[in-house]
């Protein structure tokens, strides 16, 4: 067996880290010291890739180092490239407040239609000045981009039909977003009590079926209480639901109901 003294370039101390010349531990290739391989040139690794076909060593050795290495560069490549960034936002100068506010009602108004109010409460949470605020806002309304009569209008429309809201409701709900009273008025004023009416018998007819069983107090108070919920006066609600109990038979004399 060749011993490790017996390579060329050998310290000849036992357990010492002699090498070939150029190669890090890796013993000679093809007899050792002084064989062909010497001969030739700088002995190869016997899991190079030029006989394994592979992309390097074992497991564990070469790919390692490199993935290391490349593990090292990516990070220190990706902190360079955010401190680059932190630079070049910290560069740039602050954004004007009117530019800054009208970006935020754009942003606001894409999809949804909003009341001047809303817009307004939203700058001011985003600490745009009063005097900003009503110049952006101001010109919003200029250009049609706010519109609180078109916006009570609609709301009405939709409410009503959708959920069955009564002019008292959709009032309450129009003054939460801060649309003026005046406009208010004119856009529940689109509901006459006829409308109101037949809306309200709709939704006492398609909730009467799921209180047959009970109580005919009981009935009408539920029916009744869902109306109000709803906005519906209570003379109108009332006298909406005796009628159905009457149409489906009930006998409404002395009918007991609790005002609400």
């Amino acid at each position: 067996m060749t011993r490790r003294t017996d390579w060329s370039g050998s310290t000849g101390e036992p357990g010492g880290h002699d090498t070939p010349a150029g190669y890090g531990g890796t013993p000679a290739h093809d007899g050792g010291a002084g064989g062909p391989g010497e001969a030739d040139g700088p002995p190869r690794l016997p899991w190079s890739s030029r006989e394994a076909g592979g992309t390097g060593g074992p497991k564990g050795f070469g790919e390692s180092g490199r993935g290391r290495r490349d593990a090292r560069g990516s990070r220190s490549s990706r902190g360079s490239g955010a401190a680059g960034e932190g630079r070049e936002a910290a560069s740039k100068p602050p954004q004007d407040p009117a530019e800054q506010a009208r970006n935020i009602c754009l942003r606001l108004l894409t999809g949804t239609p909003r009341t001047r109010k809303q817009l307004a409460d939203a700058l001011h949470k985003r600490e745009i000045p009063q005097e900003v605020s009503d110049e952006v806002l101001s010109r919003f309304e200029e250009v049609g981009l706010i519109d609180d009569a078109a916006f009570a209008g609609a709301w009405v429309e939709s409410r009503h039909h959708g959920k069955g809201l009564a002019r008292r409701a959709l009032a309450r709900e129009l003054r939460t977003k801060g649309v003026d009273p005046v406009l208010i008025d004119e856009a529940v004023g689109q509901l006459d009590s006829d409308q109101e009416e037949a809306t309200a018998r709709e939704l006492v007819a398609r909730k009467l079926r799921s209180t047959r069983g009970l109580e005919r107090d009981k009935r009408l108070r539920r029916l009744a209480g869902m109306l109000a919920r709803k906005g519906y006066p209570e003379g109108l609600a009332i006298r909406v639901v005796r009628r159905a109990l009457e149409e489906e038979g009930e006998d409404t004399d002395g009918l007991d109901y609790e005002p609400f």
